[in-house]
């Protein structure tokens, strides 16, 4: 267990490794996607209106017997993607073949679209894992109808939407009073709560990194500046385009969104706002950090070469003296006295320590 313990801080090459970096960058779009299908779907149907909210639990979509009511508000949540499944579903409802391949892409840019009778949209919910001090997207698909609306999560189980479900249950709260569409802002507003978090984790780690560079620069904490940033890559690839997804929905002058939900999407704007911020600050640490590195390796180096140059300089007198008395004369000055050994030996450590002693009085050490 010790050995296992310790071993780790000489495995800097995978410090280092780039497959996190092929992971984030290498994304084509115009190459088909390869999804791997989940083994299983858990599907919700929340059925609600001011008065009474009804759930039924469906592990396929043939199960599903929707009767869509001006009545009651439908929303579908569909954890794990099948395509056999969401071209059911996408078939069930009528919604657009360019949707069905948004949903089954993966690295997708998120994003908001108005096809046919429905919006949607594509975003990710985001989460830190704390063993690896990764930063982990999540894909999640939002269609939204008339009195209805479809979420498409790739992972049963991690959610950030928990809440929501909970308040469903509250009877005449806000969101069993009014539409679909606020349904859809409570969503998307949960989700960038949550981006905060992540990015309090990433501050933590950034704090953490900071102190240890201050402590001792070296190798490791070089390739954890490396990391961190690579994760910031990854925070600002899915933070800053949710501005546009909310400046389409606030600019939308589509049916399905009601004016007096338009304020809701301009409050989520100003949150993601924030966050695109934070995003910068960090980003600007990460720079500072590095730079803090450099100043601390190179100081670390001026430091080395004082010494040296401290150690030469007290050595020289030393050599000098040595050097003259090691000449091959015949005649030289007290070198054939019997206290002449003793006299050159005290010359060599007078002058060093005389050396020493201007050396600090100039405040060089």
């Amino acid at each position: 267990m010790s050995k296992n313990r310790y071993l780790k801080y000489f495995n800097l090459f995978a410090l280092f490794d780039t497959k996190r970096t092929r992971d984030i960058f290498q994304i084509n779009p115009t190459i088909p996607s390869q999804r791997v299908d989940a083994e299983n779907i858990e599907i919700d149907l929340y059925c609600y209106n001011n008065n009474n909210v009804t759930l039924s639990h469906y592990n396929s979509v043939e199960q599903l017997n929707i009767q869509l009511s001006n009545d009651t508000i439908t929303w579908i949540n569909i954890d794990g993607i099948k395509k056999t499944e969401i071209e059911k579903i996408c078939n069930q409802f009528k919604i657009h073949q360019l949707i069905n391949e948004d949903i089954l892409s993966i690295g997708q840019r998120p994003k908001v679209d108005e096809i046919d009778e429905v919006m949607y949209c594509l975003l990710n919910m985001l989460y830190f894992n704390e063993q690896k001090g990764v930063v982990e997207p999540e894909q999640i698909s939002i269609i939204l109808g008339k009195n209805f609306l479809i979420s498409i999560q790739e992972d049963p189980a991690r959610d950030v939407i928990n809440t929501l479900r909970e308040k469903l249950k509250i009877s005449n709260s806000k969101i069993r009073q009014s539409k679909a569409d606020y349904l859809c802002y409570a969503m998307l507003d949960m989700i960038v709560d949550h981006y905060f978090l992540v990015m309090e984790k990433l501050g933590e780690s950034i704090e953490t990194l900071e102190e240890k560079i201050i402590r001792n620069s070296n190798k490791r904490t070089l390739a954890e500046i490396n990391s961190l940033r690579k994760e910031l890559i990854v925070l600002k690839r899915n933070v800053v385009p949710v501005r546009e997804i909310m400046n389409g929905f606030i600019r939308s002058e589509n049916e399905l969104l009601q004016e007096r939900t338009t304020k809701y999407f301009k409050d989520i704007f100003d949150h993601i706002n924030q966050a695109n911020e934070l995003v910068e600050n960090y980003r600007d640490m990460m720079m500072n950090l590095q730079d803090l590195y450099l100043s601390n390796v190179n100081l670390r180096m001026n430091e080395v070469m004082k010494v040296m140059a401290i150690v030469t300089c007290l050595l020289a007198p030393a050599t000098v003296i040595g050097g003259i008395f090691g000449m091959n004369f015949e005649v030289i000055p007290i070198a054939h006295q019997k206290w002449g050994f003793y006299l050159t030996v005290g010359i060599m450590l007078f002058i060093p320590a005389l050396m020493l002693f201007i050396f600090k009085r100039r405040g060089w050490f």
